[in-house]
């Protein structure tokens, strides 16, 4: 499959695929749909409705791509003083050549961080390693309907394809999957707002909010985990 770097709208880049016309990241910002998704609507909405807890933050991420959500949450790591455990799921890993085209470290204004964003690509699959002293990753290549995790994460990030060109991966059967990998109270943010999409997650369980999109989207979904069934 054909796949070109491109600039999107906040100057931030992502992969495109131009036989699914289908990217990584939103068109209108690649680096604004992540802070907005996933760190103001995940990661800093976990760290403020749990401000006493003591143990690292435990994130897994739907597909682990071009690494930026995994590049920002490291620094946010640091920028909130916590500690994060953070597992990867990729079935189709980023080639290395592609990484080297992106320009999330210069964007981020990231001043000698690129080769904390390049080892979150070259550590080992399968291994957990600790990339700085906030932030531990471990790095996953498989399909997701593989995953077996129960009552691990505290936050999941669901960055997967769109269910207009891959549906299977915005069904029951998956986010049961999730709803189990959560522990009580855990968290699922998306990008995605569809109704079939929230539908499948009330259905397994969640309570599910529609929250305010990011540039180019009129809403996007949060999904918490409040019991154990």
């Amino acid at each position: 499959m054909e796949r070109k770097i491109v600039i999107t709208g906040d100057g931030s880049s992502t992969i495109h695929l131009p036989d699914w016309d289908e990217q990584y990241h939103s068109k209108h910002g690649a680096i604004q749909e992540a802070y907005h998704v996933f760190i103001k609507h995940g990661l800093h909405h976990f760290y403020e409705t749990h401000p006493h807890l003591k143990a690292p933050i435990s994130i897994l991420e739907i597909g682990f791509g071009t690494g930026l959500n995994a590049f920002i949450s490291l620094l946010e790591a640091d920028t909130l003083g916590v500690k994060i455990n953070y597992v990867g799921v990729e079935g189709y890993p980023v080639e290395f050549n592609e990484i080297e085209q992106l320009n999330y470290p210069a964007q981020l204004k990231a001043v000698g961080q690129e080769e904390l964003f390049n080892l979150l690509h070259t550590s080992a699959w399968e291994i957990s390693q600790q990339i700085t002293t906030s932030f531990n990753l471990k790095k996953q290549n498989k399909f997701f309907i593989e995953i077996q995790d129960s009552n691990l994460y505290n936050l999941i990030y669901f960055d997967a394809f769109g269910a207009r060109v891959q549906p299977e991966l915005w069904t029951e059967k998956i986010f049961q999957k999730m709803y189990d990998a959560l522990k009580i109270n855990g968290v699922l943010v998306t990008y995605a707002a569809k109704g079939s999409v929230r539908r499948a997650m009330q259905a397994v369980g969640f309570k599910v909010e529609k929250l305010p999109g990011p540039p180019g989207k009129r809403e996007m979904l949060r999904a918490t985990k409040y019991s154990a069934t």
